[in-house]
């Protein structure tokens, strides 16, 4: 299981701190600040991910998935034996038979189908709380971080609705950025990341199985 799949659809969930990020950095410049001030540029999607607490955030939801995406592996399974065996059976079973399999299997992909709906939502919600908590910090270490160093904007290389075509990696402050982070929000050895009460569901899932 990749370790960062709970963030594979984090563009939506991270949205609102993203416009948060934009409106920052075409604010104007701090009073004193030299009017030719540098670029830089920012992917927040990348440093959220990167930072010790996006680290602990990610492990514990895969953690808190796991046992629904299992839950959603075994019925895909279920549905492919069952697909199966109307294949390898054809001719050889009576009408009846036959109905009553393609039913099972009717109920069984209706059922996948609400699972997967369910769970999508919840690994988003999830997502949408940990990018939430994570990101409305790290605006402020960057704002910190740009002010004191002379940047006049920082652009985020991971928002579609700001497309940069080419950026040299001299002006990539993502590093820069999740040091301070860290150094400013450390994770406790142990420590937990607080987490919704209700139960997620996974992001990568089996589309649902074609009825049998």
């Amino acid at each position: 299981m990749n370790s960062r799949f709970v963030f594979r659809t984090a563009a939506l969930a991270a949205a609102s701190i993203l416009s948060v990020a934009c409106a920052w950095a075409q604010a104007p410049a701090a009073a004193g600040s030299s009017a030719g001030g540098k670029v830089g540029v920012i992917s927040i999607r990348q440093a959220i991910v990167t930072t010790a607490e996006g680290k602990v955030a990610s492990a514990e939801l895969q953690s808190q998935f796991a046992s629904r995406q299992n839950e959603i592996e075994n019925l895909n399974k279920q549905i492919s034996d069952l697909q199966g065996r109307l294949t390898s059976s054809s001719g050889k079973l009576s009408q009846e038979e036959e109905a009553r399999l393609r039913q099972q299997g009717q109920r069984l992909a209706q059922r996948l189908d609400r699972m997967n709906t369910e769970y999508q939502e919840d690994v988003n919600a999830a997502q949408a709380d940990v990018i939430d908590r994570i990101g409305r910090k790290m605006v402020d270490v960057l704002d910190r971080y740009a002010r004191e160093n002379g940047y006049a904007v920082v652009l985020d290389s991971s928002a579609q609705s700001t497309p940069i075509l080419y950026a040299s990696t001299q002006i990539d402050v993502t590093q820069d950025i999740v040091r301070l982070y860290d150094q400013a929000y450390p994770v406790k050895a142990g420590a937990s990341t607080p987490a919704k009460p209700a139960a997620p569901k996974p992001t990568a899932t089996q589309p649902p199985a074609s009825n049998p």
